[in-house]
């Protein structure tokens, strides 16, 4: 039996009556603001040639690990999904791939992908019946039939949906050329580059030395010697800021920071590079370089962002066969008071450093990363990350965090995705549990009601601009007016 694809115009708004009616109003206020999307991992190459994608495999299967490992997890094989093998392997039969993606699409029940998906087929390909066995076929079809179509090339979309600004990830060792041919092209999308240096400062990564020989390609510089390696560093991330980055990223296991003499940190830098290191060094050396790109920030001005606590690539047979990023990274116990301690007596009280903090460790809102936001000067709180990118993780972020660090200590939404479809839903997600955190403090008389109109915004355009200094203190004159 065909059921109808419907999507409740009032969901994740709060059962109760009054508290639903202001938050349907304060979401009225700010759901058709500008996408702001300053962290990601869409392809700039998409925006710099603007072809056209040609299947839903491709498109909603192949590249989404929140999706293929939940199927995964069923003991489907990757290679029935269309998702490439380490060696690039295309899928065979991409329509076969999304039949049984849609015979186990039940799965998704209750889970923040399945509201994602939902929204994509309503809003953006207009399918008003809901994927299952016996509608796959018509969904590949009539997905494929507008993905050819001009509506349907990545610009087209990217001004449909939008979007003010987009903010990919990039290593030092990659190529920039696709932001510089967005740049060329004339078209008015604002797609930029975050400088992510984790390949050439992890030793334990594979392609470490790859990395670093592609490193010293580009730069010109001797990266194998201590200043030399800095002033790659501080090259690259002029490049970077040519093709538009504000911010860097960076993805240690832990948030361990250090603050060694410069003798001992290129001492530190000469063993890790001869090889003769162990797993300490490693992380050593990691925590020095993080303290070494905060400096770096302050001398450019980019915002920094960590995103430790992660054991990635957790399955080793997984990554032997398909390569890293494939659905089996898995949170860890995240230590941030002690690791971020050398950083902090360092430059914990600048202005003019901007530090955001993100966490898989949920036991720490309250515990350490609120209070410590609420201290330092250079600290925010990044939003409800990766496994917590979800309705009920957003809530308790904002219910862990705001009675220490507020509000103005955190920076709005950004959807960290590598499934550019699903940016309009996850945003929509999250401007729809903020109005109803709003509501529940305005029924509670906890806050005024042009107070929170005012937060509405902030938490969807305002504080994220002026974290990721996007357009510095810009607001709406409305807003301002209010």
């Amino acid at each position: 039996m065909t059921r109808p694809l419907t999507l409740d115009p009032d969901r994740l708004f709060p059962a109760e009556t009054r508290t639903r009616a202001i938050a349907r109003d304060l979401y009225s206020t700010i759901a058709g603001l500008p996408i702001i999307s300053p962290h990601g991992h869409t392809d700039a190459g998409w925006f710099a040639h603007n072809r056209n994608w040609t299947s839903a495999t491709e498109l909603f299967l192949a590249p989404d690990h929140y999706v293929y490992r939940m199927l995964y997890s069923q003991g489907i094989a990757l290679a029935d999904l269309g998702v490439p093998d380490r060696n690039g392997t295309p899928p065979h039969d991409p329509r076969r791939a999304w039949r049984i993606f849609a015979d186990h699409y039940y799965l998704f029940r209750g889970t923040p992908s399945r509201m994602w998906l939902d929204h994509v087929f309503a809003n953006v390909f207009g399918l008003d019946v809901a994927l299952d066995s016996g509608t796959a076929d018509q969904y590949f079809d009539r997905i494929g039939e507008q993905l050819a179509s001009e509506a349907f090339r990545p610009r087209a979309l990217f001004d449909r949906f939008n979007i003010g600004f987009l903010a990919t990830t990039e290593g030092p060792q990659d190529d920039l050329s696709a932001h510089h041919a967005v740049q060329a092209s004339g078209w008015g999308g604002r797609v930029v580059t975050t400088y992510r240096p984790d390949a050439v400062i992890d030793v334990e990564h594979e392609a470490f030395r790859p990395a670093m020989d592609r490193f010293a390609e580009v730069t010109g510089e001797d990266v194998w010697s201590w200043r030399g390696y800095l002033a790659a560093h501080r090259k690259r991330r002029a490049d970077f800021r040519a093709a538009g980055a504000t911010a860097t990223d960076h993805g240690h296991i832990t948030a361990q920071t250090a603050n060694l003499t410069p003798a001992e940190a290129e001492a530190l830098f000469d063993r890790v590079t001869r090889g003769e290191w162990v797993a300490a060094d490693a992380e050593l050396f990691r925590a020095q370089m993080l303290t070494e790109m905060a400096a770096m920030s302050i001398e450019d001005g980019m915002v920094m962002q960590i995103h430790p606590g992660v054991d990635r690539n957790h399955n080793h047979g997984l990554f032997t066969s398909h390569g890293r990023d494939k659905g089996a990274d898995i949170p860890l116990r995240t230590d941030y008071v002690r690791a971020l301690r050398p950083l902090l007596d360092r430059f914990g009280t600048l202005t003019e450093l901007l530090i955001i903090l993100f966490t898989l460790d949920e036991s720490t809102y309250a515990r350490e990363l609120a209070p410590l936001a609420g201290h330092y000067p250079c600290l925010k709180l990044g939003p409800a990350w990766w496994f917590h990118d979800s309705p009920e993780g957003m809530r308790r972020f904002r219910e862990m965090t705001t009675e220490t660090a507020g509000f103005y200590n955190t920076v709005g939404f950004n959807d960290d995705t590598r499934a550019f479809l699903s940016i309009p839903a996850r945003h929509d997600v999250a401007r729809r549990v903020d109005c109803a955190f709003l509501a529940r403090l305005v029924a509670e008389g906890r806050l005024q009601d042009w107070e929170a109109a005012d937060l509405a915004y902030e938490l969807t355009n305002g504080l994220v601009k002026r974290a990721y200094r996007i357009d510095a203190g810009d607001r709406s004159p409305e807003r301002v007016a209010a």
